[in-house]
């Protein structure tokens, strides 16, 4: 009962953080000096939750449309990691049907949850998380033709056990640098500081991009970038999320590459496992209000 109290009382106050994003954090002279010897970013996106069964306005297919066709670079690639067994995603004919599309123009499918809920990994008994992550591989499998390679916890919380299960299964974990905190809806679906948000976030990564601790993958350094292809907020302002990255790393000083998004599958791929966590020990980064609430909750 405590530790739900304690639960409770950390999301409750990171919510009312949620609302004062600080200000980015300003370049120093070092930093631009560091950064010159780096190699240029180009950003890595992912969508989590989908794909959604919704047969009005669908925002997983909205999302797909944006990728496919923007004024800031066409038929972009993203890692979709899904929901297979969820009757409101993947379990469901139009949820199977956006899969099928997803890998068919190209996209990546990782794997996200194998059981009816949005379930934590770390509340499953073994033999429960065994059987979601032979189901939801095998479900990729049978439309990619292969089993998948990244995968992303729900909530993105994992532990020794669950992460040696992912290990067993070929299974790497995929977290991210840049978020759109677009997982969860608190009254309202708007994002009113979703530039502000953007642009603290990136200018953290610029951050550690600096001092090398990003690699480089075939002469770019993948910064990962997370949003929910279920919002329909998000689904709507899909291309404009992309010009605000642009923008973004403009007003931070990040040199993005000649195609400052992944447009094709293998590279796309590649670039994602170069970013996975190598060990359960690895220090878990979040952006923002997440990486405190996971330092508090998830070990």
């Amino acid at each position: 009962m405590k530790r739900w109290f304690r639960l409770f009382s950390v999301v409750a106050v990171a919510l009312g953080l949620a609302g004062c994003i600080a200000a980015p954090i300003e370049m120093t002279p070092q930093t631009e000096t560091r950064l010159k010897a780096q190699a240029p970013v180009r950003f890595l996106l992912t969508f989590d939750d989908g794909p959604s069964a919704s047969s009005f306005w669908n925002p997983t297919a909205t999302v797909l449309d944006s990728l496919k066709t923007n004024p800031v670079q066409p038929d972009l690639k993203a890692v979709f990691f899904v929901q297979t067994r969820a009757p409101r995603a993947g379990n469901s004919d139009i949820g199977r049907s956006l899969m099928r599309r997803e890998h068919a123009e190209g996209h990546v499918l990782g794997f996200h949850t194998a059981t009816p809920w949005h379930t934590n990994h770390r509340s499953l008994e073994p033999a429960e998380l065994e059987e979601a992550l032979t189901n939801g591989t095998a479900d990729i499998a049978a439309i990619t033709g292969a089993p998948p390679v990244l995968l992303r916890p729900p909530f993105w919380n994992y532990d020794k056990r669950t992460f040696a299960a992912y290990q067993r299964h070929g299974l790497s974990v995929l977290l991210t640098d840049l978020s759109a905190n677009d997982g969860k809806i608190w009254g309202f679906n708007a994002s009113p500081r979703r530039r502000a948000n953007m642009l603290r976030q990136l200018s953290e990564v610029r951050e550690r991009i600096a001092l090398g601790e990003l690699p480089t993958v075939d002469g770019v350094i993948p910064v990962v970038v997370t949003f929910h292809d279920l919002n329909r907020y998000t689904a709507r302002h899909a291309r404009e999320y992309l010009q605000i990255l642009l923008d973004s790393a403009a007003a931070t000083g990040v040199r993005l590459a000649d195609k400052p998004f992944y447009d094709d599958h293998a590279a796309l791929e590649k670039a994602a496992l170069a970013r996975t966590v190598r060990q359960s020990s690895d220090p878990v980064r979040l952006p923002g209000i997440w990486n405190w609430i996971w330092d508090r909750n998830a070990h």
